[in-house]
């Protein structure tokens, strides 16, 4: 009882001071530390032989990292033990020889017939399960397959495509293909549009040997008219169903954003119509400086069909109204056969000269110079163009042609009267594309590069004359402006309010008909 105590004592003293009993204390405190250490002295039990073995194994690392002190005992004994897995896997292996199986049991005539209606193998030779399938009393053996009364199917015009060679594709014989092609030829003159769908059926054939007659066919030949053609009798015939199509141009307006793009796609404007706007407007102002708040006024060509179809066309009227800056009105005019853009004024697009004739580097300018061929100095009347044979040569601006054809030293030569007593000569041609009295335009091709006449290789010589002699081709600067004057004028001006007085979108009048009219078949 006193030693408990005594340790309850030592045990709380411990927590907050250093013991003080020691072996180098004497006397009865020596003797107390002595009895107290000896009472309770744990006795080690024998260990198993199960634990020293596994102290041991603790102790000595079988399975070292051979990556860490290569060379070492510890190294070589995972070495060692390595070898010995590999060894003891190696011998323990079955080998790679196939392990024989015994095949399934194989049933007899009486079992088979007993099993065979009740199977659900497909009606194959084998399938997966590798067995035939046994058919019953009920099955009887066809002499051949049924014949399919008719075959509908659809067909799609494709890009670049033509009707004969879409019908053919669908399995419609060719005699039928020429049949059509004669009946309807009229009608798709300038071809089927591309994604154009084909409803076909084909009927029941004479012998197996025999394509598929056409018993119907039916498509949209154009926006305004369906076609349908049904055999009746043995004998097609066509069916035509004219469809009503409004012609209104269409009007939209808007009030620019962040993009004018994009601020009039979402207003419903076509995305050939918003690009063709655009080309017009950069060449009147500076697309950068267009801001928020002005406003885009677009008129394009816009055929709707009582069906719900639409097909856009060109653009006809471009305006833009600024906040700040010059204000944009450009109309559509077609004027000696040649369409181009006008302002509201009656004043057209300024044309000045291309840039070079041809595509080439200057070789040589105007002035005296040395003859490559002749050898003596003489005057070099215009500038040559060095460019690859055969490349094509563009007229700087519009004229007749006065004259195209062998001209001596020039070779194959094409000369243009631009008025006002000037024109353009071009020599050393491989090949002439222009005829004289012939009326060209500007940038239009009037031959191609050659060397003919006296020349060293395949270059363009480009005169300029005025009151028919030569100057420096670089002195002159093309510059044409159409200006309207007169009758045109005033028509000019009525199309102009036409457009500007048209309604905003589509006439709900012709929308509301349109959504009551049935489609038309054959779509």
């Amino acid at each position: 009882m006193l030693t408990q105590q005594r340790q309850k004592a030592f045990g709380v003293a411990g927590l907050f001071q250093e013991s003080q009993f020691g072996s180098q204390q004497g006397g009865a405190s020596m003797s107390l530390w002595m009895a107290d250490a000896l009472g309770h002295a744990p006795v080690a039990a024998p260990k198993h032989w199960r634990a020293r073995v596994r102290d041991w194994a603790d102790e000595v690392d079988l399975v070292p990292d051979l990556a860490e002190r290569v060379g070492s005992r510890t190294w070589f004994r995972g070495l060692f033990t390595c070898f010995g897995l590999c060894a003891t896997a190696l011998y323990l292996s079955p080998g790679f020889q196939p392990i024989p199986g015994l095949p399934g049991a194989r049933l007899s005539d009486g079992h088979y017939d007993e099993v065979r209606s009740q199977m659900i193998t497909p009606l194959a030779l084998g399938a997966d399960s590798g067995r035939h399938m046994g058919a019953t009393d009920a099955v009887q053996p066809l002499r051949e397959t049924p014949e399919r009364p008719q075959i509908e199917l659809s067909a799609q015009i494709g890009s670049s495509d033509t009707l004969p060679r879409a019908l053919s594709r669908a399995g419609v014989s060719s005699g039928d293909v020429a049949t059509i092609t004669s009946m309807v030829g009229g009608d798709i003159s300038g071809g089927v549009k591309p994604g154009t769908r084909l409803d076909i059926i084909l009927g029941r054939r004479a012998s197996r040997d025999r394509p598929r007659p056409l018993d119907k066919l039916a498509f949209r030949a154009r926006l305004d008219l369906a076609l349908e053609l049904a055999r009746a009798g043995g004998v097609l015939s066509v069916k035509r169903i004219p469809i009503r199509v409004d012609n209104t141009p269409l009007r939209i307006q808007g009030v620019v954003g962040d993009s004018i793009y994009r601020s009039a796609r979402a207003s419903g404007a076509p995305p050939k119509a918003v690009q063709a706007f655009l080309r017009v407007i950069a060449g009147q102002v500076d697309l950068g400086g267009i801001g928020a708040g002005d406003r885009y006024d677009i008129v394009t060509e816009y055929r709707r069909a009582e069906t719900g179809d639409v097909e856009v066309g060109d653009l006809l009227y471009a305006g833009l109204k600024r906040a700040r800056g010059k204000s944009v009105d450009m109309l559509k005019w077609t004027r000696d056969g040649r369409t181009e853009w006008f302002e509201a004024s009656g004043v057209g697009e300024r044309r000045g000269v291309l840039s070079a004739p041809v595509a080439g580097r200057m070789s040589s300018g105007y002035g005296a110079r040395r003859h490559p061929i002749l050898g003596y100095t003489r005057m070099h009347a215009g500038i040559d163009f060095a460019a690859r044979y055969g490349s094509p040569i563009y007229a700087v601006t519009d004229g007749i042609v006065a004259y195209a054809g062998r001209h001596g030293g020039h070779g194959n030569y094409v000369r243009i009267q631009h008025g006002g007593g000037l024109a353009t000569g071009y020599a050393h041609m491989s090949r002439i594309a222009a005829a004289p009295g012939q009326r060209v335009r500007r940038g239009q091709v009037i031959g191609y590069v050659g060397s003919t006449g006296l020349s060293t290789g395949p270059h363009l010589h480009y005169e300029l004359y005025r009151n028919g002699a030569t100057v420096n081709p670089l002195s002159v600067k093309f510059t044409t402006t159409a200006q309207l004057a007169g009758a045109e004028l005033a028509a000019f001006r009525a199309r102009l309010a036409q457009y500007q007085g048209l309604r905003v979108g589509m006439h709900e009048a012709f929308a509301q008909k349109a959504a009551a009219t049935p489609a038309a078949s054959g779509k």
